[in-house]
């Protein structure tokens, strides 16, 4: 099932687009702010596509309905890494990829993105995902799912650019557990170009200045 989306095209008839999802508690509204900042009046036509997570409740949060990809069951390194639920985000991932293939962008043109809990998604989504894929951008994030990554990456994704934020005083999810899987990503070939900012969990603007130059460069093609 496709999740409703906010979306903005840079120009007309698009050829190639950003999916990006938001953090936990925010809706697809929480990023589209800032594609003004991040658009270079060069590149080609691209349509950002800002999903909404459906609403469910959140056991961290005391079983509070809200906006989420996947559960959280607790801050628990292990608890995150089952993530329950987060299957059928990474299916609304693919059905959002499909959707902009149908309007005309193949998969190498397609960037990933996500914030958060929805970087976990777009991490797990990208890595498994059977076509090659212009990009991955993960943010104030972590991977889940690591015990079963070897067995589902698809090759067609072997090596995939990621550009990686990470504030160093992230109190959600701590600098050492973003760098740690960075450093599985890498070591299983994919290309991470990672960025570290003195901020909390968050985005700042030398990290949109960052992702702007990254991004120039995946839209070259």
């Amino acid at each position: 099932m496709i999740p409703e989306t906010v979306e903005h095209e840079t120009g007309p008839a698009p050829t190639h687009s950003i999916i990006w999802l938001h953090g936990l508690g925010a809706d697809g509204n929480d990023f589209a702010p800032i594609v003004p900042e991040l658009v270079d009046p060069s590149w080609p036509p691209l349509r950002f596509v800002f999903p909404h997570a459906a609403v469910r409740p959140v056991t961290i949060n005391n079983g509070m309905p809200m906006r989420a990809w996947y559960d959280i069951v607790s801050f628990d390194e292990a608890d995150r890494q089952r993530a329950p639920g987060i299957g059928h985000s990474i299916a609304a991932v693919e059905a959002l990829i499909a959707r902009e293939n149908e309007r005309g962008v193949p998969a190498h043109r397609i960037v990933l993105a996500g914030f958060s809990q929805g970087g976990a998604v777009v991490l797990s989504a990208a890595l498994r995902y059977r076509e090659r894929l212009a990009g991955l951008v993960a943010l104030s994030t972590y991977l889940p799912l690591r015990d079963t990554l070897t067995a589902e990456s698809h090759p067609a994704n072997a090596g995939l650019k990621v550009f990686w934020g990470h504030g160093t005083a992230d109190p959600v999810i701590p600098l050492a557990l973003g760098a740690a899987s960075r450093d599985i990503l890498m070591a299983g070939g994919t290309d991470v170009e990672w960025h570290a900012y003195p901020m909390a969990h968050q985005v700042c603007a030398p990290e949109i200045a960052d992702l702007k130059a990254w991004l120039g460069k995946r839209l070259a093609n």
